[in-house]
């Protein structure tokens, strides 16, 4: 049997050229062109100034958050619906996470409930953008203003999505990108944040590079705690490759979307993702939730749709849900985030690539529409 899988990179002919010209010329490693055209025409892409590339998005988010200085005993506000990597990268500096409930329709962190979390040691609101769906910006922003807080959004999962016209990742202080080999764009690893920040741009530039000098010498004096995080020149030559189509990319996960959204839209007992009238989703993973009135569960059903060769994925488990995040101390036992615990338990998303065919997701509905009544 073929599997449909959940999501394939799409790698044409322009990524084996550029690739090429790396082994050519011997450029492999993080010198060559290809890092800061990358770079570049990435950041203007969003909107911003500057774009440092990194190893994945981990690295991204980590070197953010280390660029603005947070240290033992500061606080940042998250969701508690995202996948691990964002409050481990909190983690990494000494902070602490700490978490809000998320919203039940776009899935993105409830942006009422932030207020009630921030403390004296609160010094940043990093939200995550899930799934493909921007987060509600404004409210973030106004809040950060009031209390002289850093905006880092985690934007890994939403190349070319926009809030109110303006590209996601380059609405906050920092925007964190992932290019992951299932993400809409891809490098196989890699990651980028993206900044206006003079600053702050300087200082993740010095980090990355194991904060040696800046002065353009190799110099071996270090005075700061650096990491070793640079893209290679081979990734950035599929990054640029992959970007130099990210309007397609976006226009055919929309358009998958909009066919499942077709085919699936008379089920009651399955919600669809939405799309704010401020938002352009891009859908990164076409998400689902089963309700209680589905006829069997999340899980069976996921398995039937394996026997029927097609792959899906489980919803993240919420950060107060994490072991390791109890075992620090992050939570307590009593900590509930109820919405982010029913979607994680709720929750899957259906195959997603961008070079998907209609006929697929014809009979990924056919298949989910026959279990549904059954």
């Amino acid at each position: 049997m073929i599997m449909i899988p959940v999501c394939t990179p799409t790698i044409s002919e322009a990524e084996k050229k550029y690739v090429l010209e790396c082994l050519d010329t011997n450029w492999i490693s993080s010198k060559g062109r290809f890092v800061e055209e990358f770079e570049n025409r990435f950041a203007e892409y969003c909107g911003c100034k500057y774009g440092i590339s990194t190893t994945n998005g981990t690295t991204a988010l980590h070197l953010a958050i280390a660029s603005i200085g947070l240290k033992k005993g500061d606080e940042v506000i998250m969701p508690a619906f995202t996948i691990i990597s964002t409050a481990l990268a909190v983690i990494y500096c000494g902070a602490k996470p700490v978490f809000v409930d998320c919203d039940p329709e776009t899935w993105n962190m409830d942006v009422s409930q932030i207020r009630a979390k921030i403390t004296k040691n609160t010094k940043a609101i990093l939200p995550v953008h899930i799934y493909g769906h921007p987060c509600d910006m404004d409210p973030i922003l106004e809040i950060a203003s009031e209390y002289n807080l850093s905006v880092i959004e985690d934007a890994a999962e939403v190349h070319g999505a926009e809030y109110k016209g303006r590209k996601v990742g380059g609405i906050g202080d920092i925007g964190c990108f992932s290019f992951y080999a299932n993400k809409i764009i891809t490098c196989g690893e890699g990651g980028m944040l993206i900044t206006d920040d003079d600053d702050i741009a300087k200082k993740a530039h010095s980090l990355r590079d194991l904060a040696f000098p800046q002065n353009g010498g190799r110099e071996y004096i270090h005075d700061a705690i650096g990491y070793n995080y640079r893209m290679t020149n081979i990734q950035a030559a599929i990054g640029l490759a992959q970007f130099e189509k990210i309007d397609y990319f976006v226009d055919q996960r929309r358009k998958h979307a909009l066919k499942y959204m077709d085919l699936l839209k008379n089920i009651d007992s399955i919600q669809l993702p939405v799309e704010k009238i401020w938002a352009k989703n891009v859908y990164w993973m076409f998400s689902i939730l089963i309700k209680d009135t589905f006829p069997i569960s999340r899980n069976e059903l996921i398995k039937q749709l394996i026997d029927n060769g097609i792959d899906s994925r489980k919803f993240f488990v919420p950060m107060n849900k994490q072991p390791i995040i109890a075992k620090k101390g992050i939570v307590s036992e009593n900590e509930s985030y109820p919405i982010s615990e029913r979607i994680s338990q709720q929750g899957l998303y259906l195959p997603s690539s961008s070079n998907l065919t209609d006929k697929e997701i014809e009979y990924i509905c056919k298949v989910i529409t026959e279990i549904a009544y059954s």
